[in-house]
């Protein structure tokens, strides 16, 4: 999956961008946070896992 298809996702939900970290960049819903790593292309498992643990609809 495309990082930026999953960014759009995530910001769909109500996350925005916080801050870049080391690798990863940082979005942040309220209390919650999510780690994105800064590839092009993310692992389909990673990107799985993250959809499932936030309830995101593709």
């Amino acid at each position: 999956m495309k990082q930026r298809d999953l960014v759009k996702l995530l910001e769909k939900a109500g996350f925005h961008f916080e801050r870049h970290g080391g690798k990863h960049d940082i979005y942040v819903r309220g209390g919650e946070e999510e780690k994105i790593p800064r590839h092009r292309e993310l692992n389909e498992n990673l990107a799985n896992a993250i959809i499932r643990k936030w309830n995101l609809k593709r």
